[in-house]
């Protein structure tokens, strides 16, 4: 049973996270960006093609429809 816990509260959180992309597309693409920056930083730029191509989608799913 506490699996099945996990997977709910992770259901509700990843809920609550498009909730909150919706309403705030800019702020999210910003974040997205900024995060992706400093992680290829980190790397090195070792993993850059997978980096800007999670940012890239997340810009696409936060465009207006």
């Amino acid at each position: 049973m506490p699996l099945l816990k996990r997977l709910t509260a992770l259901a509700g959180a990843a809920a609550a996270a498009t909730k909150y992309a919706k309403k705030n597309p800019e702020k999210v693409n910003r974040m997205a960006a900024k995060a992706g920056h400093f992680v290829n930083q980190r790397t090195r730029g070792k993993y850059s093609r997978q980096i800007d191509s999670a940012v890239r989608r997340v810009h696409t799913a936060t465009k207006p429809r």
